[in-house]
């Protein structure tokens, strides 16, 4: 619907800081959104205003109530977006730092001699902290690969290395290296068949700037993103956890109330900033569909986020006016393969006979921004299996155009020429 309604993708895009030129380059295409999203200028605002308030929140005092107010709005706002109807939002340092902190609590409260879970395709956040804990919690750490060809992990895989003595399992929703998504709740679903009693914790850093958030059909118990990939901006991320990892032992103050997981004095502006992010969803769903409901609005927005973001994938793949698309360009291999229905606004290629680093600079002094992912400690899961030291991540967002991709395109079509 949004490739069709130029009107509507102009109203998008006024919607974000930068959307189509850098403060320190000048103009330039934007597919470098895995690594961070545009940001809305909404959030701009936001974070200004309350940057200049001095007041913090528990206090007696009419500053002090509306910050409060501030944050219960964008929790309950943040539970409309992620479709929650228990558990618990909180703040943190970022997203890699709150799934440390919930997998390092699953563990320490996990019997010794139990299992934890997770899989090849993640992370290294939740791999890190997955193998650190298990070891000092004395627990076994289960690896369950991912299929390299696809760049994917199933609930089958899973499901293949699942026992009863599971007590603490993670999960990638989507890869920022292939940028794939995985079937949450159907390997939640294969985890629970097998180990009921198991914490599942689930990295969803990746997929949040795509539009389509269900937790409550999910069946798990944690949650992180970092809003800084979904419109707002750096500085904190977000956690959202069960009733049950709620309740269980954790870093906290003698005596503080026993559900509390924030340290410290939250800024009251990161949690507006969230509810920025709700409202601009919740607009973008009333532009493509007649729903009047905030969550149905939201739904509406993330099937045409990703109606819209597989039409400009398609674009890069296959081609778009007289372009030949990258699956028709020699020496070019396009990571999980051309045609994945599990891609989320990624295209991740290497190209035979050039570093892809030299591919990149090309790209930047064409104004376009792309990203080296090398085989290291972030992305070697990905690409050693695969041969390669390096690889060109392509990440656009439903802000991006498609006369943007074909100028990716000219450019990739120039340097192999």
């Amino acid at each position: 619907m949004i490739q069709t309604r130029p009107e509507l993708l102009a109203a998008i895009r006024d919607r974000f800081a930068h959307v189509d030129s850098c403060p320190f380059q000048g103009p330039r295409v934007f597919f470098e959104n895995a690594g961070g999203a545009l940001t809305l200028k909404s959030v701009v605002d936001t974070s200004a205003r309350f940057a200049a308030i001095p007041d913090n929140q528990g206090r007696d005092n009419p500053a002090s109530h509306a910050l409060v107010d501030v944050i219960n709005r964008a929790r309950a706002d943040m539970s409309v977006l992620m479709n929650t109807s228990s558990g618990q939002f909180f703040a943190g340092e970022s997203g890699t730092e709150l799934l440390f902190r919930m997998i390092r609590t699953a563990c320490v409260n996990a019997p010794k001699g139990a299992k934890i879970i997770g899989s090849s395709i993640e992370h290294p956040a939740s791999r890190s902290a997955a193998r650190r804990w298990a070891e000092i919690a004395g627990l076994d750490y289960v690896n369950v690969p991912h299929d390299d060809a696809t760049g994917i992990v199933t609930a089958e895989a899973y499901r293949e290395h699942l026992t009863p003595d599971v007590r603490v399992a993670t999960i990638l929703h989507a890869s920022p290296v292939t940028g794939m998504g995985m079937d949450v709740a159907g390997i939640a679903a294969a985890i629970r068949d097998v180990a009921p009693e198991a914490i599942i914790i689930v990295d969803g850093i990746q997929h949040a700037a795509h539009g389509q958030l269900d937790i409550d059909s999910y069946g798990v118990d944690g949650y992180a993103i970092s809003p800084y990939k979904v419109f707002a901006r750096h500085g904190y991320g977000i956690a959202w956890i069960s009733d049950r990892l709620s309740t269980m032992p954790h870093d906290m103050l003698i005596d503080a109330p026993a559900t509390g997981w924030e340290f410290g004095t939250r800024d009251t502006g990161s949690y507006a900033t969230m509810s920025d992010v709700v409202a601009y969803f919740d607009w973008l769903g009333g532009e493509v569909s007649d729903e009047t409901d905030p969550r149905a609005r939201i739904e509406a927005a993330g099937r045409a986020i990703h109606d819209y973001e597989t039409h400009l994938t398609n674009a890069m793949i296959h081609g778009t006016g007289n372009l030949p698309g990258l699956a028709e360009m020699e020496r070019v291999t396009i990571i999980g393969g051309a045609d994945n229905a599990a891609r989320e606004g990624l295209v991740c290629i290497a190209i035979d006979g050039i570093p892809s680093p030299e591919v990149v600079t090309r790209l930047n002094e064409n104004g376009i921004r792309t990203h080296t992912r090398k085989a290291d400690h972030y992305s070697g899961n990905v690409l050693d299996p695969l041969g390669l030291p390096d690889a060109i991540r392509i990440s656009l967002c439903h802000y991006n155009t498609e006369a943007e991709v074909a100028q990716l395109l000219s450019v990739i079509k120039d340097l192999l020429d």
